[in-house]
């Protein structure tokens, strides 16, 4: 399970724009993800992807918007949403549904450091070479539906596997993720409060993979992990890897605005910094 829902219950399952990315309305899903609206969304993207950021760090800043958005709904006035992008410092989180079965380690003596987090789901590792998105998002401006939002997350990355990659990427059956083949590439793990999502995704673009060794990634025993370089070093097809990160941040960001119909505004790291304290 990988969905955590903070409601009335819980379920684990400088302000000048710069640029924005639209939604290119000639696109259509084979599912049905984009939800009519007379006006794209404003969504404040905090865009760190070439940084390498501590997790608490981060995990810090999304719960200072999420609080600060919640007064935002008790007045009427949450009129944006945010998407915070960047990557890990090596590091393993656990979910809410984690077991130490799934720890190839003794949880005292952790290779990396470890947090336990409120987001459902797992055991996961995060680390450089792999793209982080935190969506901020209220989803009465979307569609108040857990599973809805989880399909939404997974088609946002298929997207860029197959448009961008040419990567036949697909769901997997009662599992939440993107695969290619028996390869995970994308691990989702979510927590919602008063229909706030944050947490995210987790593309692996170059990652080094050797950190999922020491745990079973997600609990999936049966499947493995793979990244984007990897796959495409199988085809005989090499990439610079800082070049493949822009690529796949690139296409990742467009994606997310056609499948949820927002306009991404740059927004300074400073702001957001300010903001949690």
């Amino acid at each position: 399970m990988i969905v955590a829902l903070n409601i009335s219950l819980t379920i684990s399952p400088c302000m000048m724009m710069t640029h924005s990315y639209k939604r290119n309305p000639s696109r259509i899903s084979a599912i049905s993800l984009a939800q009519p609206t007379t006006s794209l969304r404003r969504c404040e993207c905090y865009d760190m992807y070439k940084e390498v950021v501590p997790f608490a760090e981060a995990w810090s800043w999304q719960k200072s918007i999420v609080e600060e958005r919640k007064k935002l709904i008790t007045i009427d006035e949450d009129i944006s949403d945010s998407l915070i992008v960047l990557q890990h410092e090596p590091v393993y989180t656990l979910g809410t549904a984690s077991s130490d079965n799934n720890l190839n380690f003794d949880v005292k003596d952790s290779p990396l450091p470890l947090y336990q987090t409120e987001r459902g789901g797992e055991v996961t590792y995060h680390g450089p070479g792999q793209l982080v998105m935190y969506p901020l998002l209220n989803l009465r401006y979307q569609k108040m539906d857990l599973h809805w939002y989880l399909r939404a997350l997974e088609e946002v990355v298929i997207r860029v596997l197959s448009s961008t990659f040419s990567l036949k990427a697909s769901r997997v059956e009662g599992l939440t993720g993107v695969w290619v083949g028996d390869k995970k590439l994308a691990a989702i793990g979510i927590r919602v409060a008063r229909w706030l999502t944050y947490h995210g995704l987790a593309l692996n673009v170059t990652t080094d993979l050797s950190p999922f060794n020491r745990i079973i990634p997600c609990g999936i025993r049966d499947r493995g992990v793979g990244s984007i370089k990897g796959l495409l070093n199988e085809h005989s097809s090499t990439y610079d890897d800082d070049k493949l990160i822009e690529i796949a941040h690139e296409s990742l960001l467009n994606e997310f605005c056609e499948v949820f119909q927002v306009d991404l505004f740059q927004q300074p790291v400073s702001k957001i910094k300010f903001q949690e304290k």
